[in-house]
């Protein structure tokens, strides 16, 4: 078992979904590798062959399960109701090939992103806003979509090689071999492994608040379409300079060093509480949510009316 917070063993109990901590609350992230996860009485208990630990599962935003690991119905079941995202990836959380239910059960947000991603011109405010985020002095109202795309190619290419000077890393391009993955430099291995727990994140994030993953904004046509829309937000500020300091330092481990150095730096960020509130900034979802165990409203072309009743 890897990455395990040095912190604690939590015993949880839950009330509803009001009562458990907020998801921007919560701890970030777990990366486990060969464990079994199994429900024990009020607890979820991971079992590895270094040891057993009691999951903070109502605390945990997202976790991530690694090759060798295998979970329990009832597990999977007690950590969706906390609102803890489960995600399946490779070795290393270089990819994500499932992902579980956030903590949200209204569709009010999810709603307001189609409508947004469907209108052309509302799709192109959002855009220019995601983009206008990773400028602090923003950008001009007259610059065209293709003008913005470049000056945030010039911004990463820039911040690349201020790093590569700065840690002394040779930095030529930016590679991402699946297929290769051995052969990559040990900075692009840095970086693509980064980026795949900021990826985790982002998609904890995005469920756990409501929207879809699939409804990108400036990406399209992947079912994680909007997961690289968030994750770009944050990428340069959060991914790359634990990228290139682990890339600097002498030693294996490489990926598992920069998970440890990202979990510790995303939480120094307060990066789930920045998610929350740029996903609502962005997408104007701060309303709170509709009781999560009462009926969905019926459609009607006039309005939506109320369900769980009799309309003879």
């Amino acid at each position: 078992m890897t990455d395990v917070p040095a912190s604690n063993t939590i015993i949880w109990h839950r009330q509803n979904l009001r009562e458990l901590p907020k998801f921007r609350d919560g701890t970030t992230y777990l990366y486990l590798e060969h464990t079994r996860l199994e429900q024990d009485g009020r607890g979820v208990r991971a079992y590895h062959p270094d040891g057993m630990v009691i999951l903070p599962v109502a605390s945990l935003s997202v976790l991530l399960l690694g090759p060798g690991c295998s979970v329990s119905h009832e597990a999977v079941k007690a950590m969706s109701d906390t609102g803890c995202s489960l995600l399946w990836v490779g070795e290393g959380g270089v990819r994500l090939y499932a992902s579980g239910i956030g903590e949200t059960r209204s569709a009010a947000r999810l709603q307001r992103q189609a409508r947004l991603w469907a209108n052309p011109h509302s799709r192109l405010r959002v855009v220019r806003q995601m983009y206008t985020l990773r400028f602090p002095e923003g950008l001009p109202d007259n610059l065209t979509l293709q003008q913005i795309r470049g000056r945030e190619g010039a911004r990463v290419r820039d911040t690349y090689a201020r790093y590569s000077k700065a840690h002394g890393v040779k930095w030529d391009t930016r590679q991402y071999r699946v297929q290769d993955w051995d052969r990559a430099t040990p900075l692009n291995k840095a970086v693509s492994a980064g980026n795949a727990c900021l990826y985790g994140l982002a998609h904890a994030a995005i469920l756990a608040t409501g929207y879809s993953p699939a409804l990108g904004f400036v990406h399209t046509g992947k079912m994680l379409s909007f997961v690289y829309d968030v994750a770009d937000l944050y990428k340069v500020e959060v991914v790359l300079p634990i990228a290139f300091r682990e890339a600097a330092t002498p030693g294996d481990d490489l990926e598992r060093r920069v998970r440890t150095g990202l979990r510790d730096h995303m939480t120094g960020l307060k990066l789930l509480e920045r998610m929350a509130a740029d996903l609502h900034h962005l997408l104007g979802g701060d309303e709170p949510d509709a009781d999560d165990l009462a009926p969905g409203d019926l459609w009607d072309p006039e309005g939506d009316v109320r369900g769980g009743v009799n309309h003879g």
